[in-house]
């Protein structure tokens, strides 16, 4: 019956004339005809069409088409436009459900929980309200309570989306350039991560930890006693919404250091932290306006979260300023080195794809230029060379776009990389700098302290299963030396009552090093 629904759906919008007549399956043609409807919204665009038939399908269609709209490195940039404006407000459950879930997840009634509770809820959307309250203590609070039965409903029409991915991934290879097989998975992940609102809360409380002593952003406290993961409950803020400009306006908000903050923030929990919060659309983000001179963002919803690893944080901001020095030489190497793209891609090519991409776009006024767009289009050019779907760079891309969007929004003439730039040239010199180096060994020293001992064991017994040379080799002196000067470190350290940790460190690795060096 779903099937027969989504059918009728597509008959409607018309949505067959996405895909050219040529190569459209007899079975879809047969299909459609037997579900004709009369059309609606005939003189809107293919896009539009599009997006209005994810809407008429509900929330996991609606959610879909807002994760596709990120994916601009595939999508034309008319559809990815429409399907991000999808909204998923829906309906709220009834009151008394809504309580039913709380006691049956919680153990106790609202009113043994809370001081006061609000029945009637403050936001209501596909997978989750909220609810206001009073915790016993007096604080203000609000409680998050999933849908009942959700998790039923969006597994059906995740597999009907599946089928109809594999199955549309084999109609033209437009089509298969969307990769909506991979998207579907990731898709399906991101759902799974917004089903259980103890992930968010533990993400909210990281988030928050980060910034507790910022004055750039502020996560609300999360009240673990009452979370679980059905609901949850976190501290009551009160905000400006940061799409409300009139307000902002009106209480003389400084727009330009409030645009400028929110690419900082940004920045900050990517190269910092490694940790950012993936879903920053204007309805998660609010402004603590009580300083105009000096406002604060406040965020809430974090269930959607990316992580970098070290290697995708040192490789995206060498591309970055690689980009904005215009060695497009280094962007090319830079792709093939961190294995995003085949290293058998010819380097050359590979420049001057990217030159064209690039020259024309710096020959505007830094100002004007997009560097979300900018990213965007470098992964489609890419993807023209094979590149593989990195799902943790298509999650900073689409936050990337949001940031810059919402700062744009607040101000103009918002000039990000002048915010950027400086960032990750100083987050590249610490980074590298002797300090940081030290830092990364001490906090590695017990693991390598603790293997030390097995050292002699692992050199013997490669020794044994390595048939003996006729002449052995004593090894380069320089070698020697190595091992003797680190011997004698390690002597020092073993006879002081208190040593210094980075003694220890650099004694075992130059021990370790020598010794390794002058037994091959």
């Amino acid at each position: 019956m779903r099937l027969w629904t989504l059918l009728k759906t597509a008959s409607a919008y018309r949505l067959d004339a996405l895909i050219p007549a040529s190569r459209r399956p007899k079975i879809v043609t047969i299909l459609l005809a037997l579900a004709r409807q009369k059309a609606v919204h005939a003189d809107a665009s293919d896009a539009e069409r599009l997006r209005l038939a994810l809407e008429s399908l509900g929330p996991v269609f609606i959610k879909f088409g807002q994760l596709l709209s990120t994916r601009r490195d595939l999508l034309p940039e008319a559809f990815a436009d429409q399907l991000a404006r999808l909204q998923d407000q829906v309906p709220p459950i009834e009151s008394d459900v809504a309580i039913r879930v709380i006691e049956s997840s919680l153990g106790a009634s609202v009113t043994e929980l809370f001081a006061r509770f609000d029945r009637e809820p403050l936001a209501a959307a596909s997978v989750a309200q909220v609810h206001s309250a009073q915790l016993q203590d007096g604080r203000e609070v609000v409680v998050k309570v999933l849908r009942p039965d959700i998790e039923a409903v969006i597994s059906q029409d995740l597999g009907l989306l599946k089928r109809v991915a594999r199955v549309l991934n084999r109609l033209s290879p437009e089509i298969r350039r969307l990769r909506l097989p991979e998207v579907t998975a990731d898709y399906e992940q991101t759902l799974t991560n917004e089903l259980n609102l103890a992930r968010e809360a533990g993400n909210a409380s990281i988030i928050r930890r980060h910034f507790i002593d910022s004055g750039l952003l502020y996560i609300p406290e999360v009240h673990w006693p009452l979370t679980c993961e059905s609901v949850m409950v976190s501290e009551r803020i009160h905000g400006i919404p940061v799409s409300d400009i009139a307000r902002l306006n009106e209480l003389h908000v400084d727009l330009k250091l409030l645009a400028e903050r929110g690419v900082e923030i940004f920045f900050t929990q990517v190269f910092r932290d490694s940790f950012f919060h993936a879903d920053m659309h204007p309805g998660n983000i609010f402004v603590d306006a009580s300083d105009p001179a000096d406002p604060r963002y406040l965020a809430v919803d974090c269930a959607i979260v990316g992580q970098l690893d070290d290697n995708d944080l040192y490789y995206l901001a060498r591309n970055l300023l690689a980009i904005f020095q215009r060695d497009y030489r280094l962007v090319a190497q830079l792709h093939i080195d961190c294995g995003w793209i085949p290293a058998t891609t010819p380097v050359a090519e590979f420049e001057a794809a990217i030159r064209t991409l690039c020259e024309p776009i710096f020959e505007r006024p830094l100002s004007e230029i997009s560097f979300g767009h900018m990213l965007v289009s470098l992964f489609k050019t890419a993807g023209q060379f094979d590149m593989t779907v990195q799902p943790q760079l298509v999650l900073l891309e689409k936050t990337l776009l949001n940031i810059e969007g919402l700062g744009r929004q607040l101000y103009p003439a918002l000039n990000l990389w002048d915010t950027a730039q400086p960032f990750l040239e100083r987050w590249l010199s610490e980074r590298y700098s002797p300090t940081a180096v030290l830092r990364r060994l001490q906090k590695q020293a017990p693991g390598w302290l603790e293997s030390l001992p097995m050292i002699p064991d692992l050199l013997l017994h490669r020794l044994r299963a390595e048939p003996v040379p006729p002449k052995p080799s004593a090894g380069p002196r320089w070698a020697w030396l190595f091992t003797l000067v680190g011997l004698l470190g390690l002597m020092m350290t073993a006879i002081q009552a208190d040593p210094p940790l980075t003694l220890a460190i650099v004694s075992s690795v130059v021990f370790t090093f020598g010794l390794v060096k002058a037994v091959r």
